[in-house]
C-alpha cells in the first residue's frame, strides 16, 4: 500500500513533498547566491520515511555539492558542476570563474499531483558564463527535466524519485561532454546526475549486482568506473550518527539507458566513492567524450530509492523486480 503525499509549491522558490508528517524532499529551483557554485536547481534535504537525512548540502570540502542535482563537469570548456575546474595533469584544479556556467529555470510545462504521486516537467536553459573572453553568456542547451516522486510505502520503509532529462543543443556548434578523466585525471569521471551524501555516509558500504562491491571504500573502488550495462544499479548503506539505525540509497538506470540501441547517446559508467566523501554519479562521459551536434537531443532516465534500514543485495534486487518502470 502506498501512502498519500502532500505537495507544497512556493512559486519561484521550491517544491516540497511530505508524507506521514515527514518532509521527504525539497526541490529548490531559486538560484543560490554564489555563481561560482554553478547556479542550478538541487534537491535537498532528502529524508527517509523515518525522517533521517540522506543528502549533504554545501559541505566544507565542496561547497558546490548540493544533495541530488543534474551537473555537467566538462562541457565544451565550461563547468556546469561548480567550483574549481580540472585543467589537465599539468595544471590540476584551478579557480576559473569564467568557466562556470548555470542552469536557468524557465518554468514548469507540467505540474501534476495525485494522492500518492507528484510529477512535474521543468524547462531549463543551460547558459555559459557571461564572459566576453569565452562565450558571452550564450544559451547553449535547452533541457526538459521530468521529476516524479512515487511509491511511498511505509510497510517497506521506502519511497522513490525518478529523474529524466532530455537535452537539446541550441548553441549552433557541437557540444562536447566529458569529465575530469577525459581531461587526464584517472578514475574521476564524475558528471551527470550526482548525489552527495551526508557526513555519516562516509565509509558506507557500496554494493551492486553479481557480487560486486563490499565494505566501505573497498566496495566503492570495486564499482568505480563499472559500465551501467554490467551493473544497472548500485546501492550505498550507512549507519547514522545522530540516531540509532541505518539508511540505504539505491541508484538505478532505466533500461533504455543501457545501450545505444535503446536510445542512449553514450555508454554510462558509475562514479562512486565512500571515502573521503560519499558520492554517486550516473556518469554519461566517464572515460570518453561524446559530442551532441547542433539541434540534436539526448535523453536519460534514472531512479533513486530512499530506504530505512541496512539493505543487502537480495533486498535491492527484490525491490527492483517488484517496481517496474
Amino acid at each position: 500500500m502506498t501512502e498519500p503525499i502532500t505537495v507544497t509549491h512556493i512559486h519561484g522558490e521550491s517544491v516540497t513533498v511530505a508524507s506521514g508528517g515527514v518532509e521527504l524532499l525539497a526541490y529548490v529551483y531559486k538560484p543560490d547566491a554564489d555563481p561560482f557554485e554553478s547556479l542550478k536547481p538541487y534537491t535537498h534535504p532528502l529524508r527517509t520515511l523515518a525522517g533521517n537525512v540522506v543528502s549533504g548540502y554545501r559541505p566544507s570540502d565542496h561547497r558546490w555539492h548540493k544533495g541530488l542535482q543534474m551537473t555537467a563537469s566538462h562541457l565544451s570548456e565550461q563547468n556546469f558542476w561548480g567550483g574549481n575546474s580540472y585543467l589537465g595533469p599539468d595544471q590540476g584544479y584551478q579557480r576559473v570563474e569564467e568557466r562556470v556556467g548555470s542552469m536557468r529555470h524557465d518554468g514548469f510545462e507540467e505540474f501534476t499531483v495525485t494522492d500518492d504521486r507528484l510529477r512535474f516537467a521543468e524547462n531549463l536553459t543551460w547558459v555559459a558564463h557571461p564572459s566576453e573572453q569565452h562565450s558571452g553568456g550564450q544559451e547553449w542547451a535547452q533541457e526538459l527535466r521530468t521529476v516524479e516522486v512515487h511509491s511511498v510505502e511505509p510497510a517497506e520503509g521506502t519511497w522513490a524519485i525518478d529523474w529524466s532529462i532530455r537535452l537539446t543543443n541550441i548553441r549552433g556548434e557541437e557540444l562536447r561532454f566529458g569529465s575530469p578523466t577525459t581531461a587526464g585525471r584517472e578514475m574521476a569521471g564524475y558528471t551527470g546526475l550526482n548525489w552527495r551524501g551526508p557526513r555519516d555516509f562516509t565509509g558506507g558500504d557500496v554494493f551492486g549486482p553479481g557480487g560486486r562491491g563490499g565494505e566501505g571504500e573497498t566496495g566503492a573502488s570495486d564499482l568505480m568506473g563499472t559500465p551501467a550495462a554490467e551493473a544497472p544499479w548500485i546501492a550505498i548503506t550507512a549507519e547514522h550518527d545522530d540516531v540509532d539505525g541505518h539508511s540505504t540509497l539505491l541508484f538505478s538506470h532505466a533500461p533504455q539507458n543501457l545501450s545505444q540501441d535503446g536510445g542512449a547517446i553514450h555508454a554510462s559508467h558509475w562514479f562512486v566513492r565512500s571515502e573521503p566523501i560519499p558520492s554517486v554519479a550516473f556518469s554519461w562521459a566517464f572515460f570518453e567524450e561524446f559530442a551532441l551536434p547542433p539541434g540534436e537531443s539526448f535523453a536519460y532516465r534514472y531512479r533513486v530509492v530512499i530506504a530505512d534500514g541496512a539493505w543487502d543485495r537480495d533486498r535491492a534486487e527484490t525491490y527492483l523486480k517488484s517496481h517496474g518502470w
